[in-house]
């Protein structure tokens, strides 16, 4: 295992012809589901899918990671130079054979490159949405052009919009490289986790102004909700440094830490950020201090962040509560959301909890990972819904633009249907 080159690229195009064959069958759910459509359907409902199939890869990520997967191939990006751990099974093998308990055995070499699979195949539909945009793009300004008279929503987001998405994963796909080439580096191991979440929430965006589902919210509750947004951005790194750093059950029993409601803490070496896997950033073994911290510091942190969720969704029930109306594109549509944000601040609060009295059950890890992602979707769905609210100019006629996004065309729908976050999350 030592003998192996951490960089190895021979495997990369047969990778790639992978990538493309497994974009295949999602590309070919698109087609059918999009069948008589027009671009704007065909974008739609491949930003839908591509946005749930990121949500499953952030969870799945977070299984490779909890059940010590990432370094199941210990080079990049293939498995010992193969396409597959069937390719490596002999290096697989002797890896095993010599520490049975390690960081290589079988099933951990198959979780990690499924997972890279599932990364390749989530870069490949991003590749096909940017083309597709600005295909349709170009086709709007020839049309236009002509003479032709184009639907002003026919293309209601910016290509470059995808672009930076695009970009963005192969931002992701270096984090996932160097996650494995500096061994679990917890600074690079956290901001994958992170990148992953900024990749749902982009994709996110660009799914709700295909829906069109404008919410018109006061300025100060958007800002509110921009706020808790930033809470729980800073939270969820905090939870990826316990995870990364090994510290969930550095505290036992709650509410007390270890029997002690304020125990030894040494926050200095617990975030110390540029220093190895189990290491002191002045060199040495990190110690037990610096993971209770980093425990409390995250156990902390969940106060903060449940507070103002919960918040932040009473304010939000009460405003479709007073506003009375009907449908999910007016005010009465904020309590589905606000509904949904409370169940899951509820959720989160119950797997971290299992996390500690149970002992960091996989599930209960898993769950918490989902919950996070599931936080940040809702989170983003409603800035982006209240944004398309604020954007959107009175039509001619005179008719408030919310009241006229209400009648959103079939295809709006349909696409809206496939991706809404109350369903996935």
């Amino acid at each position: 295992m030592d003998n192996t080159a951490l960089v190895d690229l021979a495997p990369l195009g047969r990778l790639l012809g992978m990538a493309a064959l497994f974009a295949l069958l999602p590309l070919a759910w698109v087609w059918l589901r999009s069948r008589g459509g027009d671009a704007r359907l065909r974008l739609a409902t491949l930003t839908a899918l591509t946005l749930f199939l990121t949500f499953d890869l952030i969870v799945f990520g977070a299984f490779t990671r909890l059940s010590d997967s990432g370094l199941g191939c210990p080079d990049w990006p293939g498995c010992y130079g193969a396409a597959s751990p069937l390719g490596a099974r002999d290096d697989i093998l002797a890896a095993q054979t010599a520490a049975p308990g390690g960081p290589v055995t079988w099933s951990k070499a198959w979780i990690e490159m499924i997972h890279r699979y599932l990364a390749m195949t989530v870069g490949a539909l991003i590749l096909v949405m940017t083309a597709a945009s600005w295909a349709a793009h170009a086709a709007a300004r020839r049309a236009q052009a002509q003479g032709a008279a184009v639907v002003a929503d026919s293309m209601p987001i910016s290509p470059w919009w995808p672009t930076l998405t695009l970009v963005w994963v192969i931002v992701q796909g270096l984090f996932g490289k160097y996650t494995v080439t500096l061994k679990l580096y917890p600074a690079i191991v956290t901001l994958h986790l992170l990148g992953g979440l900024l990749l749902l929430a982009l994709l996110a965006v660009q799914q709700q102004h295909f829906s069109r589902r404008p919410l018109a919210l006061p300025r100060r509750l958007r800002l509110g909700a921009l706020g808790v947004m930033a809470l729980l951005v800073v939270q969820v790194a905090l939870g990826g440094w316990v995870s990364t750093n090994y510290a969930v059950l550095a505290c036992t029993g709650f509410p007390a830490c270890n029997g002690q409601w304020w125990p030894e803490m040494d926050f200095g070496q617990g975030f110390t950020l540029l220093r190895g896997l189990g290491e002191a950033g002045a060199g040495g073994h990190r110690g037990v201090d610096a993971l209770v911290a980093i425990h409390m510091a995250h156990r902390l942190g969940a106060l903060v962040v449940v507070t103002a969720l919960m918040a932040l969704a009473w304010a939000l029930w009460r405003r479709g509560a007073s506003a009375g109306g009907a449908g999910d594109t007016g005010d009465a549509g904020v309590r589905r959301l606000a509904l949904t944000l409370a169940l899951l601040t509820a959720l989160q609060v119950g797997s971290g909890l299992s996390n500690v009295v149970l002992g960091w059950p996989l599930i209960a890890a898993l769950g918490h990972s989902a919950g996070a992602a599931g936080l940040v979707w809702v989170l983003t769905v409603l800035l982006a819904r209240s944004r398309l609210s604020a954007q959107q100019p009175r039509a001619a006629s005179g008719v408030p633009a919310d009241m006229a996004a209400a009648a959103m065309t079939d295809s709006a729908r349909a696409a809206d249907s496939a991706g809404h976050p109350t369903a996935a999350a």
